[in-house]
């Protein structure tokens, strides 16, 4: 049975109730062989009160002023020393005590990003297995189900903290495109993901759509004017699948309806 140290890294900013949650999401796991870093930028609200009491538990923690959300990732690969690292933010839980101990004992654990699935408060996500070009333009991978190989940020370097919400997008990008990684699946939803975090307030959707713009024609060069009205097309066709779906519903409704009267 394979044993390897996994590096937890959890940042957070004033936000001690999901902190708290994450703190004994991870503590009372059945898998221990991991180090737990916290990442706080500061806080002024009870965050470190938090912190300071589970102490005895946390292997390494710090709170002082950031630049944001990706510098502190960075801070927190610098002092990571795990063969895999796993960025779960304050509010983010793993998907049960023994989510961990499933996920790595996983027939399909194998590869340098390794990414599961993730529920949430009324749903869950289940991610593909093959990865295309065109899917990151649709989407991104979950950094709080993904277990990073070391080598791979020895490799790549950090975050680019240049960008302020879509940097966890554009490392899986570059890191797809220099294929030299291997990409794999596991079909587990290996956390519970916090839907009140930046990436999905309202307030940074617009931020969002510039950066990931930039990003794009940074990183797919000539090539994303083409990826770019592929998913033009994908869209429309599956407005018209859900269209004609919608008809066939009507149709089958009716017919449904008549029969009933004539009975």
């Amino acid at each position: 049975m394979m044993k390897l140290l996994l590096s937890i890294i959890t940042i957070n900013y004033n936000n001690h109730k999901g902190l708290d949650s994450t703190i004994q999401s991870v503590i009372s796991q059945t898998y221990q062989d991991f180090e737990f870093l916290i990442i706080d930028g500061g806080s002024i609200d009870e965050s470190v009160t938090n912190i300071e009491r589970q102490s005895g538990k946390i292997d390494y923690w710090v709170s002082e002023p950031d630049k944001g959300i990706y510098n502190a990732m960075n801070k927190g690969i610098a002092k990571a020393t795990g063969d895999y690292l796993l960025f779960l933010n304050s509010g983010d839980v793993l998907n049960g005590n023994t989510a961990l101990e499933n996920f790595i004992r996983h027939k399909d654990f194998q590869g340098d990003i390794i990414y599961g699935d993730y529920k949430f408060e009324e749903g869950e996500k289940i991610y593909p297995d093959l990865l295309t070009p065109l899917f990151f333009i649709r989407s991104s991978l979950p950094h709080q189900s993904t277990f990073f190989k070391r080598v791979v940020f020895e490799k790549m370097g950090n975050y680019n903290e240049s960008y302020g919400i879509v940097a966890d997008r554009a490392f899986y990008i570059k890191c797809y495109l220099r294929n030299e990684f291997k990409f794999q699946h596991i079909h587990y939803p290996l956390t519970l993901f916090d839907l009140k975090g930046i990436s999905n307030n309202p307030i940074y959707k617009e931020k969002g759509i510039v950066e990931n713009e930039l990003m794009f024609k940074e990183l797919y060069g000539i090539f994303y004017e083409d990826y770019k009205r592929m998913n033009v097309m994908i869209s429309e066709i599956n407005q018209l699948k859900r269209e004609t779906t919608i008809g066939v519903w009507k149709r089958i409704m009716y017919k449904i309806k008549k029969v009933c009267r004539i009975q």
